[in-house]
């Protein structure tokens, strides 16, 4: 614990001796930003004191992307055991209060440790699974249009108690197999519940909810009774029980006891909420509310951002098993740790414009909202059905549906839920579409359950312009059809072009501050895989093509001391945009410009005009060709190099690198160099998963990451080619075959990591840290 990073200001101390910050010592949970936007109330935090002690709560706040998911990824160090204790201790009292119930809370699945969490998580993980909870659709959606058929003529209404409760709810009880009589009481029982476990009443409130918890554990406890004497029923309480007939000894009676009460709140209320809170997010920013009416398949991906931004769940709790470190901060064993999802889906580190609503954003999944790991929310795809049906009920029937001026986001206050107790809406009914188009009440949209399917995220633009950067370069200028301004980039950022069924990624190289358009370069290659043939030979100006992004795999430090800018040929489009931003930093560069001929060097003149006295040139037929290994022969410390190019010129400097301080060389690819799987060349392999204590099987014509996803582990993959990282997971166990092109020689060889899109087993087994 010697090396723990510590904040400079002193306002006491924390339990490892640190002084705690001025900020830190004022973080309040249950009032104030918090409230209001918990992401944004932490943004101090990620970027000055990503981990911090917090007295108010006693407990360390996690904020950053990485590192709460790193702490989700490791529940043995980082146990779930206080996820459902009481975050402000009870009075006497109440523990006399709750007795006369015979409250006996115990483990549930949120809070439980391994092994018994996975035992029990398989047994009841098939009500869940996608193909399962299809049966469940009709009724949500009839639900749904019954719900708006009272108040559609009405022209306002107020949603939360007219529509986003009662319908999760009902839903909900439907599921478990729970009678729906008596809705209403539960209704109350669950928010009482979400105050005595994470909230801050006072002494003489908490009287009054712990009498309304005790009434909920009995109440639960007298439907489980009855369905533990008639256990054939449908639902997932009922086969529940029928798990702890056949294995007791997992499926215990004190579980399914603390279970009925907790899934009773936790199974409707979060989806109520995040339901409320998708709509408040859109109706606030009406272009996307526009553009998801106009083109409702984008409501997947609309309801991961809203997710992201705005998601129900807050925050969760672990508590550490052994002295350990988050982020360079020292955390004792028995340390409380506050892990905040809605802080890691705004950090700026992972997330490019973490703080636009953007529902073309194609990697929105990767939202912490429903956790991370072996206690990831099982019912996050029976949430997203339902967001995604009342969505598209909405923008159908209600398009020109409106906020009711003047309101504002009422919350309950506590640290780990949100969503508003009121929303008011209104809207002209002579203007409901189907008063002139009644066909409008036979459409629907069946959304395939589960995650979004990523390559459908498609943003619409036109090529505004078409530019000659050189013989073989086109310049492509594309901009939103409708004169909208497009999402900000950084240097090296690139998009994905889609015309037809080519697809192919693309940096960005024109003014990073002009948002009113993008430009791309493409270099036609006549041996290439035909995509730039394609582009050079079908796009016309005016033509409409597809895109995705913009992301970031090549991102700029900005804080070196000098910077070498190496670019060969084509590799000039993201090295000239970070020029550019070094340029407008005022900081130390050289940019080495390298090509065959000078005639054939895309964009030259711009970067004679505004690097020129950073620029070197080197053309082959001129015999100024670079010498790499003469030039980057004394490279200095505080140096970073960042290079694109010919593949040739990337793996000499990859090989020189590793005479180089670790992070000094920076690179990005144009392609793999790999045509993809040949399953008469590949072997199936088997697939542990260490953290879900699952084995599956990985087929020849398949890879690892499609294999991954079929059995509904969630991982991201951008490039699909190994070219970007974002697709890594770790490796416990077992050779691999290495086939990206991110990793160095050194990190190949230590084997604790791979591109699950591309690489493969070399054996007949990989054991994941997944």
């Amino acid at each position: 614990m010697e090396n723990q990073r510590c904040p400079v200001k002193d306002h006491g101390n924390s339990p490892t001796g640190c002084p705690i910050s001025s900020q830190a010592a004022a973080f309040n949970p249950f009032e104030g930003p918090y409230q209001v936007d918990p992401g944004d109330a932490l943004r101090w935090a990620r970027e000055n004191e990503p981990v911090f002690y917090s007295p108010e709560i006693g407990y360390w706040v996690v904020t950053r992307y990485e590192d709460v998911k790193a702490v989700f990824r490791d529940n043995i160090l980082f146990s779930p055991a206080i996820a459902l204790e009481k975050i402000t201790p009870a009075p006497p009292e109440a523990m006399d209060i709750l007795k006369k119930y015979g409250f006996d809370m115990r483990r549930t699945m949120v809070n439980e440790d391994e092994p018994d969490h996975m035992a029990r998580r398989r047994l009841l993980l098939d009500d869940f699974l996608p193909e399962n909870l299809a049966k469940h659709e009709p009724a949500v959606r009839k639900l749904a249009r019954q719900y708006m058929d009272r108040f559609i003529e009405r022209g306002e209404a107020e949603l939360i108690s007219e529509f986003f409760y009662e319908i999760p709810l009902t839903i909900a009880l439907h599921f478990l197999g729970v009678p729906d009589e008596g809705a209403e009481q539960l209704r109350q029982f669950a928010v009482a519940h979400t105050l005595n476990t994470w909230g801050r009443p006072t002494p003489e409130e908490q009287l009054k909810i712990t009498e309304k918890v005790g009434r909920f554990w009995k109440t639960a406890n007298d439907i489980l009774d009855d369905m533990i004497a008639n256990p054939d029923g449908e639902g997932w309480m009922y086969e529940t029980v029928r798990q702890h007939f056949k294995h007791p000894d997992i499926v215990t009676e004190s579980y399914m006891r603390s279970m009925m009460m907790a899934i009773l709140a936790a199974a409707h209320e979060t989806t109520s909420n995040a339901s409320a809170n998708a709509l408040w997010t859109l109706l606030n920013n009406r272009d996307a509310w526009d553009e998801l009416c106009e083109n409702p398949s984008l409501i997947p991906s609309a309801v991961e951002e809203c997710l992201r931004v705005a998601g129900s769940i807050v925050a969760w709790r672990r508590i550490t098993t052994d002295d350990t470190e988050i982020n360079g901060v020292g955390i004792p064993k028995g340390g409380k740790l506050l892990i905040v999802q809605a802080s890691a889906n705004k950090d700026d580190r992972y997330w490019e414009n973490p703080d636009e609503i953007d529902i073309y954003r194609d990697n929105a999944v990767d939202h912490m909202t429903f956790g991370y790991g072996a206690h990831q929310c099982m019912g996050k795809n029976i949430g997203r059905m339902e967001m995604r049906i009342f969505l598209e009920e909405f923008t159908r029937r209600l398009p020109h549906l409106r906020l009711l001026p003047g309101q504002s986001f009422e919350n309950l206050p506590n640290t780990s839920f949100r969503g508003p107790d009121k929303l008011f809406v209104e809207w002209d009914p002579a203007q409901n579409p189907e008063k002139h188009d009644p066909s409008i009440l036979e459409q629907s949209i069946s959304f395939k359950i589960g995650a979004p399917i990523k390559d459908d995220i498609l943003r619409r633009v036109v090529v505004q312009d078409i530019l000659q950067l050189a013989p073989n370069v086109k310049g492509f200028v594309l901009a939103d059809p409708r004169g909208k301004t497009l999402p900000k980039w950084t240097p090296g950022s690139h998009v994905d072009l889609v015309s037809g069924d080519i697809r192919r990624k693309y940096s960005l190289c024109g003014n990073q501050l002009n948002t009113e358009s993008y430009v791309i370069a493409i270099s036609l290659e006549e041996d290439g895989r035909g995509g730039s043939k394609h582009f050079h030979e079908t796009l016309a100006v005016g033509d409409d093509v597809r895109i995705a992004g913009p992301r970031n795999h090549f991102k700029l430090d900005e804080t070196a001391e000098h910077y070498q800018l190496v670019a060969g040929g084509i590799g000039i489009t993201p090295i000239l945009a970070m020029a550019d931003r070094l340029k407008t930093l005022g900081k130390s560069y050289e940019l080495h410009y390298c090509g065959h001929s000078r005639e054939n060097l895309a964009l030259l003149d711009r970067v004679m005009h505004d690097h020129g006295e950073a620029l070197s040139l080197h053309i082959s037929n001129e015999k100024t060709r670079l010498d790499l290994a003469r030039h980057f022969a004394d490279l200095s410390s505080g140096h970073q190099i960042y290079t694109c190019g010919p593949d040739r010129m990337l793996v000499q400097l990859e090989e020189m690198a590793e005479a180089w301080p670790e992070g000094t060389l920076h690179f990005e690819y144009f392609s793999s160099g790999s045509s993809g799987l040949d399953p008469s060349n590949e072997k199936s392999f088997e697939l542990v998963l260490s953290d879900t204590d699952l084995t599956i099987q990985v087929a020849a014509d398949e890879t690892v990451y499609n294999a991954l996803r079929s059995v509904g582990v969630d991982i991201s993959v951008d490039c699909g080619e190994g070219l970007c990282g974002t697709c890594e997971a770790s490796v416990l166990e077992g050779e691999i075959d290495h086939r990206d092109r991110v990793l160095s020689k050194a990190e190949r060889a230590a084997g604790d990591r791979m591109m699950t899109c591309c690489s493969r087993a070399k054996g007949d087994r990989l054991i994941l840290g997944l």
